[in-house]
């Protein structure tokens, strides 16, 4: 088993900062890939990156890239997303993934309870 906590959401102006740490326990996060995804109010959660098991190759969606990074720490056990330029409309909450190698996002993902994060206009 993985537990996942996220922390680091809040409120911000639009055009600021946040970045979003997920701290994981139980195992070591290092055998997993990460992803992030947001859920607004009144909408399907969203995908919005990940970060592979090797190599910490990233992959974004269009909406979010050269805006956000995600990387990880496996010696603290954290992966993390900076989100810089923010906008209004990623208004969210933000979840943190982990899934074993080559298996997606699904019934094998462990899942963190979200952090709000609100970017004022």
């Amino acid at each position: 088993q993985v537990q996942l906590v996220e922390s680091g959401g809040g409120l911000v102006q639009a055009g600021g900062s946040l970045r979003l740490s997920c701290a994981a326990s139980g195992r070591t996060l290092s055998g997993y890939a990460v992803g992030w995804f947001r859920q607004a109010p009144g909408k399907e959660r969203e995908f919005v990156g990940s970060i592979s098991w090797i190599a910490s190759h990233t992959y974004y969606i269009d909406s979010v890239k050269g805006r956000f990074t995600i990387s990880r720490d496996d010696a603290k056990n954290t992966a993390y997303l900076q989100m810089n330029s923010l906008k209004p409309e990623d208004t969210a909450v933000y979840f943190c993934a982990a899934s074993p190698p080559n298996t997606g996002w699904g019934l094998d993902s462990y899942w963190g309870q979200g952090t709000q994060v609100t970017v004022s206009s």
